[in-house]
């Protein structure tokens, strides 16, 4: 391997790691009694007080791409909050394979949005990510009962972070940096919201040692799985970065059983086989 291409790798390895072994930092906030709320906000918060003055360079440049602003704003924000509050509350395995879905919500929106054709492999791709996700909600007891609102946030999180990416790609000229930065801002804004409406609540008393936690969890944990995704990605093949970044899956498929003792039924085991299939054949394609 070049050196060239060795750093942007290593980069891409080590956040895919710690994306798939998120869900370890928000479980121990949920013991604490933090909902995922009160954790997104104060970890989004510290980092948009970092991104701030990335934001403002940009100022001039970003009022002239208002819809660029407004897309990444509500994809980009909802995905990280969306994300993490499945992996938090929801079967960890569960909630990564249905987020992986990915491949499905990558190939619409190419076709719409860039212009890509649609080939034999994506074609087998998207089948194989349905039959997958179709599989994991159940097989033929998916009509039966219906998805619960875990299963709607992974599958959504999915959604709009491959929206958000078509957004990344579709604008190569702006800087990637305030776009990162936008994002944390609207997770910091949804978090606020949520607790604003009262969806959920803001703890009676919070330790100094668990906030700054929180606040370290964001600055630390988000700010480096964030950088090291988007570094990685625009300095290797779009192909190569994809298969990389399936890592997020495997990690936290061995993170869930070692240490949250999670199973999967053989019907599950079937289906997020197909998902990963699916990722590897669009990444490939």
């Amino acid at each position: 391997m070049r050196t060239s291409s060795r750093l942007p790798v290593l980069a891409l390895i080590s956040s895919s790691i710690i994306w798939g072994c998120t869900w370890l930092p928000l479980k121990y906030f949920a013991s604490a009694g933090l909902d995922g709320a009160v954790v997104l906000f104060i970890a989004y918060t510290a980092l948009t007080i970092f991104a701030l003055p990335f934001l403002l360079r940009q100022l001039a440049q970003w009022s002239t791409q208002w819809r660029v602003m407004i897309g990444v704003f509500c994809l980009g924000g909802y995905a990280g909050i969306a994300f993490n509050m499945s992996v938090m509350y929801g079967d960890v395995v569960r909630m990564m394979s249905l987020f992986y879905m990915l491949p499905i919500w990558a190939v619409l929106g190419g076709i719409l949005f860039l212009g890509e054709k649609l080939t034999a492999m994506r074609v087998l791709a998207v089948a194989c990510a349905l039959i997958g996700a179709w599989l994991i909600l159940g097989g033929v007891d998916v009509f039966l009962q219906l998805p619960s609102w875990l299963d709607l946030l992974a599958i959504s999180s999915g959604f709009a972070y491959a929206m958000n990416n078509i957004i990344f790609r579709a604008t190569p000229t702006l800087p990637v940096a305030p776009k990162i930065g936008l994002m944390f801002f609207s997770a910091a804004v949804m978090a606020g919201l949520l607790l604003l409406t009262g969806v959920q609540h803001w703890p009676a008393a919070i330790s100094p040692s668990l906030l700054l936690l929180a606040g370290a969890f964001g600055l630390c944990w988000l700010l480096f799985a964030n950088i090291g995704t988007q570094w990685g990605v625009t300095h290797l093949e779009a192909g190569r970065a994809a298969v990389i970044i399936i890592l997020e899956l495997v990690a936290a498929v061995i993170t869930a059983m070692l240490f949250n003792h999670e199973t999967l039924s053989v019907t599950e085991w079937c289906g997020a086989g197909l998902i990963l299939t699916a990722a590897v054949l669009e990444a490939r394609g």
